[in-house]
C-alpha cells in the first residue's frame, strides 16, 4: 500500500484531499505545518493557526488517520519572511505563496514526508498532474490547470520542479469548489463550511504594513502625481534595428523625477507600496482615484497617476533574467534566439493572455499581445501551452 502525507491546513480543500486518498486505498498521514509564532501582527480572529490546527486534528480523527504537527517556523522565517523583507527593501513586490510552495510545502515538508517513509505528499490545490512516458521509459510530469477554471491554482505552483512533481498528488484537481464542500458535508467534516483563508501562506491574515515595519522602519517621503501628458508616457514610436532592440524598448520603464509632476501628499515609506496600489495613499481632492505607477525606494518617492487607465500603469513586455528563469518542463526550454507562442499571466486569477517568449542573451522577454496593467518587479509571470503550465520567472 502506497503511503501519502497530506498537508492538512485545517481548511476544507486539504480535508477532502485526505478523505479522497483514503478512499482510493492509500495509507494516509495528516501533517499540520506551523510556520509562524508572532501573533502581534496577525488579525487573530480571521485565521489563527491554533484553530486551524485543532480543525485539522478533528478531521484526522474523523477520517481515522494518524496526525501530527511539525514546526517549520525557523525555515519559514529564513526562506520566506527574510526574503520578503529583502525584496520590499529593494522596491520589489514578492509573492510569498509561490515561494512557500517552492521552499516549504514541496521542499522542507516533502523531505519530512519522505523521511516518514511516504511515497507522495498531497495538498488541496486546485490543479492536476499529468504523466508522459518517454521513448526511453522515463517519465515527464506535467502541471495542468485545475478543472475548476474559477479556482485554478496552478499559478501558485509555477516554481515546482520535475523531481517535486514526481512525488506530489493533487486529489481535488478534477473537482470544483461546490463539489468539494458537498463531499465534506456528506462525510461530516468540521471544515465543510469553513471560509477560505486569506493572507500569507500559513500565517493567516496579516497587517502587511505592521508586518513590514518590524524590519523596515517608517521613513517619511513625498507622493508625486504624474500627469498623463508627461513626456515619458508619450514616447514616439521608434524604428528598431532588431526585434531584441524593440523588446528592450517596450519592456523599459519610464523614469520619473519629482519635477515631472506635482507633490500631492506624504507617505511613511516607499517600500510599503506596490505598483497598481490604490489604498493607503490617503490623498483626496482628485477627480479620479490615485494609483501608484512607480516607487523609488532610494529617493523614497511614490509616483502616482489618476485613474486605472493612466498610461503609467501599462506595459506590454517584461523581462526575466536567466538566474530567475524556471522551466517546469526543461525539455521545452527555449535556446538562444528561439521563440514560443504561449498564454501567460502575471498574477493569480488574471485571465490568461496571448504572449510570445523570446530567448535572448541573459534572459527571456515575455511580449504580450495586449498592454498589461501594473507589471510588478518581484512578482511571477507564468506561461502555459494549452492547459499546461510549462515555465515561470520573476519579473525583473
Amino acid at each position: 500500500m502506497k503511503k501519502v502525507v497530506v498537508g492538512l491546513s485545517g481548511g476544507v480543500d486539504s480535508s477532502v484531499a485526505a478523505y479522497l486518498l483514503k478512499k482510493q486505498g492509500y495509507e494516509v498521514i495528516g501533517l499540520f505545518m506551523k510556520n509562524w509564532h508572532d501573533d502581534s501582527v496577525t488579525i487573530s480572529e480571521e485565521c489563527p493557526w491554533l484553530e486551524d490546527s485543532n480543525d485539522a486534528l478533528i478531521v484526522a480523527e474523523k477520517l481515522g488517520i494518524p496526525f501530527q504537527t511539525v514546526d517549520l517556523s525557523v525555515e519559514y522565517k529564513e526562506r520566506i519572511v527574510d526574503y520578503m523583507f529583502r525584496e520590499y527593501e529593494m522596491g520589489r513586490t514578492p509573492n510569498p505563496d509561490v515561494l512557500c510552495n517552492r521552499e516549504i510545502k514541496f521542499d522542507v515538508f516533502l523531505k519530512i514526508a519522505l523521511q516518514l517513509g511516504a511515497d507522495y505528499v498531497a495538498t488541496g490545490h486546485y490543479c492536476r498532474k499529468g504523466v508522459l512516458t518517454n521513448t526511453d521509459g522515463t517519465k515527464t510530469y506535467q502541471l495542468l490547470s485545475g478543472a475548476d477554471g474559477n479556482k485554478d491554482q496552478s499559478y501558485f505552483l509555477c516554481q515546482l520542479s520535475q523531481e517535486q512533481l514526481s512525488k506530489t498528488l493533487f486529489p481535488i484537481g478534477e473537482l470544483n469548489k461546490p463539489e468539494v464542500r458537498q463531499i465534506a458535508t456528506e462525510q461530516g467534516l468540521i471544515t465543510a463550511d469553513k471560509k477560505d483563508s486569506q493572507g500569507l501562506c500559513f500565517i493567516g491574515k496579516v497587517r502587511l504594513p505592521e508586518f513590514l515595519q518590524q524590519k523596515l522602519k517608517p521613513k517619511k517621503g513625498i507622493i508625486v502625481e504624474i500627469p498623463t501628458e508627461a513626456p515619458q508616457l508619450n514616447r514616439v514610436k521608434e524604428t528598431f534595428k532588431s526585434k531584441t532592440e524593440e523588446l528592450a524598448y517596450t519592456s523599459s520603464k519610464p523614469v520619473y523625477k519629482v519635477g515631472d509632476g506635482k507633490v500631492v501628499g506624504e507617505h511613511q515609506g516607499a517600500h510599503y507600496f506596490t505598483k497598481g496600489q490604490r489604498k493607503g495613499l490617503n490623498v483626496g481632492g482628485t477627480k479620479e482615484p490615485l494609483f501608484v505607477i512607480e516607487t523609488d525606494v532610494v529617493a523614497n518617492v511614490i509616483y502616482t497617476g489618476q485613474g486605472k487607465n493612466h498610461p503609467g500603469l501599462y506595459r506590454k513586455t517584461l523581462f526575466v533574467t536567466d538566474e530567475e528563469l524556471h522551466w517546469i518542463r526543461p525539455d521545452m526550454a527555449l535556446q538562444l534566439d528561439e521563440t514560443m507562442s504561449v498564454m501567460a499571466r502575471i498574477r493569480y486569477r488574471q485571465a490568461l493572455e496571448k504572449a510570445t517568449l523570446y530567448k535572448v542573451n541573459g534572459g527571456l522577454y515575455v511580449d504580450f499581445e495586449a498592454n498589461q496593467s501594473a507589471i510588478t518587479e518581484g512578482q511571477f509571470v507564468a506561461w502555459y501551452v494549452d492547459n499546461e503550465l510549462i515555465g515561470s520567472g520573476v519579473i525583473s
